[in-house]
Order: C-alpha cells, then structure tokens, then sequence
C-alpha cells in the first residue's frame, strides 16, 4: 500500500471516529436533557411546601392532649420532610375550643384535634366515637374500629360535614370528677352543678344533676367561683396540672363516662383528597402512631401522678356507691337507646357498637380484668 493511501485511510478513519463522537455526544446531550425535563417536576413537587393549619380545642402545652396534638403536628412536619407542614393553633387562637370541627369542615382549618362529643349537637351518634358509659376500653375500642367496622362507620358519620375522622389517642380510665361534698346516695346528686360532657352529662341530667359544659381553660376558675359545685376532667396528671385539688377535696375515680375515651384528629375532606398519596399515607399514619403515642403518655402521666395527687392536703379518694352505678348504668342505656332511634346510621352504629361490648365484657373478665386483679392480690 502506498503512502499516500496509508494517510488517506487514517484520514478516513480519524473522519468516521469523529462523527461517532459527535453522534454520541449528541445523543448525550439529548438524554441529559431529557432526564432533566423529567426530573424538573420532581424537584419542583419536592420544593413545593404545603401548609395546614391544625385548631385544637386544648391550651397550648397542655399534658396529654395539647402536647400530643402539637408532637403530631410536628411529626407529619418532619415524616413529609416539610413537603406537608402543619401548623397548630391552640384553643381560641384560631376558633373558639368547640367551634374546631366547623373551621375543618369549611377549610379554615385543614386539620383539628380535639373529641367528638363537644360536636355531638350536629348529630348525637357523634357520641359512639367517643366516651360512651360503661362502654370500650382502649384496646377494645381501637379493635373495634380498626377491624371491627367502627372506622367506617365513623366516616359515614362525618361525610355529611366534609370531614374525615381519624383516632388519636386516649386518656385510659378518666376520674369520675372533684366534687365538694360526698356523693353517698342517689339523693347526693339532687341539684348539683357539674361540668361534665359528653353522655355521662346526659345520664347525670336524669339522676338530677345540673349539668354545665365548658372549655377545658374554664374549669377551674369555675370550680373557684362556685359557678359549678363539682367537675370532672380527664385524671390525676391532668387534674393535678390544673390545681382541681384546690378547690375541692372529694376525688372519684374512675368515671362511669369515660372507661376508654377516643380523642380525634379530623381532617378537611377536600384538602386530604388534594394530596399525593405518599402524604396521605403519611396523615393517616402519623395519627395511628400519635394514638399509641398519646396512650403511653396519659398512662405514664398518670401512673406517676396519683400517689402525689392523693398527698395533697385534704384530698379524699372515693367511689360512686353502687346504687348511684347502677342508676347511672339505666340511665346511661336509655340515652344509648334513644340515640339509636334518630337515624338509620344511627341504629346501624349502636347495633355494632352494642354487639362488641358484649363480647369484650365477656373476654375482659376472663383475660384483662382477671389479670389485674391477679396481680393486685398477689402484690397485697
């Protein structure tokens, strides 16, 4: 081959190579465009902050149920790693305590954290989601609704209002209430003034009591004023916080009222369906991990709190004697059975509700309240 063609075949080569090149770099070019087109909305979406406000019916800060609502907040703040930030706002800084499930129902609030029974006026089967008397205990309740049907049916109570409702939590056994002079008989209720809410008002109403409903900030100033002769709240943590001991000496324990009481966190309908599914698998998740959460916490407040509460000068604890228990059980069934009369969903909730009391009335006394009992005696 002679020399002239050697160099035009390098030529030729060096030629073809370069337009490889080209072509590849190109293509190159092409592709890390296009994967930047794709991954621009990504990015965007993941700088896209989108901000709830949560109303809460409770004080700011306040044990157990102010301080959970706010550590909720908190956590779907950092499980969304501030995609879905939520911002809260305590009793009277954004609503009124008991206007919190109106502000969520029409988006001045995307969220709220407070009980079903302060709403109980916009329909009385409200109260099945909350404390019903002699009715679940934590783990029964939350049994119930998580596969016994009681969310669902929970959900189509709230529908109307454009709210979702999800569970958040318990106290555990609440107090019967402070009250200033002994309740030895039924004739002891006649005419007493009381906060106390939800059903547990209703059955006192009907053995006499003057019943009187309140925000949480109002109780003691007027257990002090005389404006109430006796108020229950939630336990010995929280009623020692609010200095109940103070202004009566007579602790009952537990409440007839509240064996499991349910605290909720409701969410705007329109804003949970706005959200990408991730987000909302996070809401949903964070409350169910907020309601253990909240349990431990009362129960550990609680535990730690008793013994201290009952040191206080001239606190006596005591029990409802059990004619006033099983007045209070009558009373407590007929307004059970009056509510499931006024609608159809109503009756369908009472019918669930009713039926899985009786069969975990009849597992707690072989399991539960049998192993306390056991270990009472044994540490006697």
């Amino acid at each position: 081959m002679t020399d002239k063609k050697i160099t035009t075949g390098i030529r030729e080569n060096q030629d073809q190579q370069s337009r490889v090149l080209d072509r590849r770099q190109a293509f190159g070019a092409l592709v890390t465009a296009g994967a930047a087109t794709l991954a621009a909305p990504a990015i965007v979406k993941a700088q896209d902050t989108i901000t709830w406000k949560m109303a809460m019916s409770w004080p700011r800060n306040s044990p157990g149920v102010g301080m959970n609502a706010q550590r909720l907040a908190e956590m779907i703040t950092t499980m969304s790693g501030g995609h879905l930030r939520v911002d809260i706002y305590a009793g009277g800084e954004l609503v009124p305590p008991f206007e919190v499930f109106d502000a969520v129902s029409n988006g001045v609030a995307q969220m709220g954290h407070a009980t079903p029974y302060y709403w109980q006026g916009k329909d009385k089967a409200f109260h099945f989601f909350t404390g019903v008397p002699f009715g679940l205990s934590v783990a029964e309740y939350m049994g119930w609704l998580y596969f016994g049907g009681g969310q669902d049916l929970w959900q189509r109570a709230y529908e109307p209002f454009g709210v979702l409702p999800f569970y958040a939590g318990s106290s555990g056994p609440q107090a019967g209430g402070w009250f200033r002079k002994e309740i030895n008989s039924l004739e002891d209720l006649q005419g007493v003034k009381m906060r106390i809410a939800g059903l547990g008002g209703e059955a006192m109403r009907k053995l006499g009591v003057n019943v009187v409903l309140m925000p949480p900030g109002e109780i003691f100033a007027a257990m002090k004023s005389g404006t109430v002769d006796a108020a229950e709240w939630i336990g010995p943590w929280n009623d020692i916080a609010f200095g109940l001991y103070k202004v009566a000496n007579y602790y009952y324990m537990p409440a007839f009222h509240e064996i499991g009481p349910a605290l909720e966190a409701t969410v705007n309908k329109a804003a949970y369906d706005a959200l990408p599914d991730d987000l909302k698998e996070i809401v949903k998740r964070a409350v169910m991990a907020s309601a253990n959460e909240s349990y431990a916490d009362f129960t550990y407040g609680n535990v730690k709190s008793f013994e201290p509460l009952l040191a206080k000068e001239g606190v006596e604890l005591r029990r409802f004697p059990d004619d006033v228990m099983k007045a209070l059980y009558k009373a407590s069934e007929e307004t059970l059975t009056e509510i499931s009369k006024t609608s159809s969903l109503a009756k369908e909730i009472f019918d669930s509700f009713v039926a899985y009391r009786k069969e975990a009335n009849s597992y707690a006394k072989a399991s539960e309240l049998a192993a306390l009992e056991m270990r009472a005696k044994a540490m006697e």
